[in-house]
């Protein structure tokens, strides 16, 4: 029931800003940003969230929103692999290299930063 309407909300909400984000396409030599953009920020708020769902002791129907809902719409693993996919198609070995490191390497970064910003926010 009301689980699925906190899902619902929370998808509409991460996929039209990863729609917003991702409509022009955007370049840094031949490397695709704009996937980029939103699986780094969506990495961020989910560890910003995961800290603030530990802390606030939420109630699940909150991670349906955010962290499901909302963060997974955000981000997007299948326009990460097409983007790498049509890199290696073109032969742009240098940016797809990047590109890769650069989504999981910075996600990663970005999941525990959210998560230390969170956690310093909090504990102030």
């Amino acid at each position: 029931g009301l689980e699925f309407i906190f899902l619902g909300v929370g998808s509409v909400l991460g996929a039209f800003l990863r729609y917003k984000l991702t409509e022009s396409p955007l370049l840094f030599n031949t490397l695709p940003v704009n996937v980029l953009i939103v699986n780094i920020s969506g990495a961020f708020i989910l560890g910003a969230f995961i800290v603030l769902s530990q802390q606030w002791h939420l109630d699940g129907k909150y991670s349906l929103f955010a962290a499901v809902g909302f963060c997974g719409s955000l981000t997007t693993m299948s326009a990460f692999a097409l983007d790498s996919s049509n890199l290696l198609e073109n032969n742009q070995y240098i940016s797809l290299i990047v590109n890769i490191f650069a989504n999981v390497g910075l996600s990663i970064t970005a999941l525990i930063g959210g998560k230390s910003l969170m956690s310093a926010i909090i504990n102030n």
